[in-house]
């Protein structure tokens, strides 16, 4: 989250009146993300989060807000977001699209444990069930194509060394892609972005009992993909050590016995999985150099390091996931 357009707070109130969400008592804006303007609101009724797309167009931005709408509506803890009295998603405000969501309970937790892993792998599982039959489609738009289109646009902004694993890298996904195998993976609606600040959690209050996971987020990346892949961006966050990128063995068999208790990988799934791994690398790697060498202007940014997944795409070259990481759960 960011903020690159200015809302006033009277432009708030009378924007949220208009929406019947009540009266603005707070506005504030997020500092976390980058590619949306966002803002905590309290209204005398209760907490939102107020986003302004600044890439997104009206046309795109049914699918994000439907899709979060149906997931909601199957019981998946998502933002739910709020209506006009059309029953439109997107609304208008400073000449950007917007939506209103409620602000989820609790907090992100950035130090997971195996625990943590397992409550995101089950729901994970549950999410793409839940999305088999929601309509609309959409593809994700930072896959395989994006990332052919950018690689030769941040080529020149970065060492030989790094260009040569870009390339290498990428030469490998357009392989990958021919195959079979890649072409029969179970695919539908996928959240492509869930990572550890993308999550919340609720403690109970008992120093003995796991904090419960109350709901998944910021859902502006998402697309129809393959689930599998939906599985490597989560596995290359939170089933990783951050200093080294190096996977982590107890939170990745956690993540995916909770997951394959839910849904069964299929036996492509299980082929490609480290192919996947490798893949959720480079398209953060890939997105992260192109925000840092071809910024926009914000007045509250957070920029995000493209070393780090540097660091992640050479250990999953390096130390792949094996079969020993997929229990028959």
């Amino acid at each position: 989250m960011a903020v690159y357009t200015e809302v006033s707070f009277d432009e708030a109130k009378e924007f949220l009146q208009g929406l019947q969400l009540g009266t603005l008592q707070t506005l504030a804006g997020c500092s976390g993300g980058i590619e949306n303007t966002n803002y905590f609101v309290i209204t005398d009724e209760a907490p939102y989060v107020l986003t302004l797309f600044e890439r997104l167009s009206m046309e795109q931005l049914p699918f994000y807000l439907r899709l979060m709408k149906h997931l909601a509506h199957h019981g998946i803890p998502v933002p739910d977001p709020a209506t006009n009295r059309d029953g439109d998603v997107v609304h208008a405000l400073k000449g950007k699209p917007a939506a209103v969501v409620n602000r989820l309970r609790g907090k992100s937790e950035l130090a997971p444990t195996a625990a943590h892993c397992r409550q995101v792998g089950a729901m994970l599982a549950r999410m793409h069930l839940a999305g088999r039959d929601f309509s609309m489609q959409q593809p994700n738009l930072r896959g395989l194509d994006w990332w052919n289109e950018t690689v030769p646009v941040v080529i020149p902004f970065v060492s030989s060394e790094q260009a040569a694993l870009l390339q290498s890298e990428l030469a490998y996904q357009n392989h990958v892609s021919t195959f079979s195998a890649y072409g029969a993976l179970p695919r539908g609606p996928i959240h492509a972005d869930l990572f550890r600040d993308n999550v919340m959690f609720e403690s109970s209050g008992e120093d003995t009992a796991e904090p419960a996971l109350t709901g998944f987020f910021d859902f502006y990346f998402a697309g129809v993909d393959s689930w599998l892949f939906d599985i490597a961006v989560c596995l290359n966050d939170w089933c990783i050590d951050l200093p080294t990128g190096a996977g982590d063995d107890e939170r990745t068999r956690a993540f995916l016995d909770a997951y394959t208790t839910v849904r069964t990988l299929q036996a492509q799934e299980r082929q490609l999985l480290p192919a996947m791994a490798r893949a959720a690398a480079l398209r953060f790697w890939i997105s992260r150099l192109w925000d840092l060498h071809l910024p926009r202007e914000a007045s509250v940014l957070q920029a995000h390091d493209p070393e780090h997944f540097k660091r992640v795409l050479r250990q999953r070259i390096l130390c792949p996931l094996t079969s020993t990481h997929i229990t028959t759960a």
